[in-house]
């Protein structure tokens, strides 16, 4: 995991009380995880960005019931959200919400949210910048069962995903399907949430313009400090794994996506230091980890996904990135 030591998470204090209610020793999983409890003081606590992942990483060992995460999600309030979240519940529609949200959750810690409408469909998913393992599985829960609780919240209604898609092994299926209510689907490319897209020209209940007036501009001046620290090659990369689901984005497709011509884009990498083929390898290497050490795709399935026109390429691209085959470094971490 690459870990930016710079990056913090705002945790409501909040949260250690719910843990409590749910039957966890907390001091246990703070101990495991390496974080005082005298950081949760405040009403939010601050935690580095290894410092959360160790909490989450604790919490799967030492939490108790498998779906301590579903029911951590399902209790998710308006009074403890981040401002992000903030605005986005605040919003006119739903379909207003998920862009608010998606647009400022980086403002906030290092969380990439995105949402794409396909077919009717809205595809929301979420990743954290410069980490490439993948996420705790209990993090990926409690994370999409609160975006459903919070949507059912703004909308005054329950919300049924239309599906969830998970990146890991089928397990706890029939917990899954009860707790969202709809087909869960595992061995995904990518952790997913599915909504409905008609739903995003619904109206929120909670929609206040004055409060969204009053958070914004602040977002808006953080987004473009943030913006302002990134680099090209961060952005290039963010683009390029978004797309490792079936495709192979061209440099003019991504340059596309960045509004730069493919000419500026490989040039202003060459300033940096890297190249469009350095930047793909490296994301289709830790996806590649990813997908083999936690899901039961085969080799030929995972190459698809990466954007391989056969096995071979992969293969061989594994082979000189890790020194095995993708079979062969499965089987070592498996044992």
């Amino acid at each position: 995991m690459d870990r930016d030591v710079t990056e913090f998470v705002p945790v409501p204090s909040v949260v250690l009380d719910r843990l409590a209610a749910l039957g966890v020793d907390v001091d246990g999983v703070l101990r495991a995880a390496g974080v005082a409890r005298a950081r949760f003081t405040a009403t939010r606590a601050k935690l580095a960005v290894g410092e959360f992942f160790a909490l989450w990483r604790a919490l799967e060992e030492l939490g108790g019931s498998r779906d301590l995460g579903l029911r951590l999600g399902a209790r998710a309030e308006p009074h403890q959200l981040d401002v992000s979240s903030l605005a986005a519940l605040y919003s006119d529609t739903l379909g207003d919400a998920l862009a608010k949200f998606a647009r400022y959750k980086r403002v906030v810690c290092g969380e990439q949210v995105d949402v794409e409408v396909v077919a009717g469909e809205a595809r929301i998913r979420f990743r954290w910048l410069h980490v490439a393992d993948a996420l705790p599985q209990m993090l990926v829960d409690t994370t999409f069962m609160s975006i459903a609780t919070l949507a059912a919240h703004g909308l005054g209604v329950p919300v049924t995903p239309l599906r969830v898609a998970f990146a890991r092994r089928r397990a706890d299926e029939r917990m899954y399907a009860q707790a969202f209510g709809c087909p869960i689907v595992f061995d995904a490319a990518v952790d997913e949430l599915v909504i409905d897209a008609s739903l995003l020209a619904r109206p929120l209940v909670t929609r206040n313009a004055d409060v969204v007036a009053m958070l914004v501009p602040a977002l808006e001046t953080a987004l473009a400090e943030s913006a302002a620290a990134r680099s090209l090659a961060d952005d290039a990369r963010d683009v390029l794994a978004r797309r490792m689901t079936g495709e192979r984005p061209s440099v003019d497709r991504v340059a596309h996506e960045l509004h730069v011509s493919p000419r500026t884009l490989q040039r202003r990498l060459g300033e940096l230091g890297t190249s469009y083929q350095a930047l793909l390898d490296g994301v289709r290497r830790d996806a590649s980890r990813r997908l083999l050490a936690h899901t039961d795709l085969d080799a030929g399935e995972i190459a698809f996904l990466l954007g391989f026109e056969e096995l071979n390429s992969f293969s061989r691209a594994f082979h000189a990135w890790e020194g095995a085959t993708p079979t062969r470094w499965r089987e070592q971490r498996a044992v």
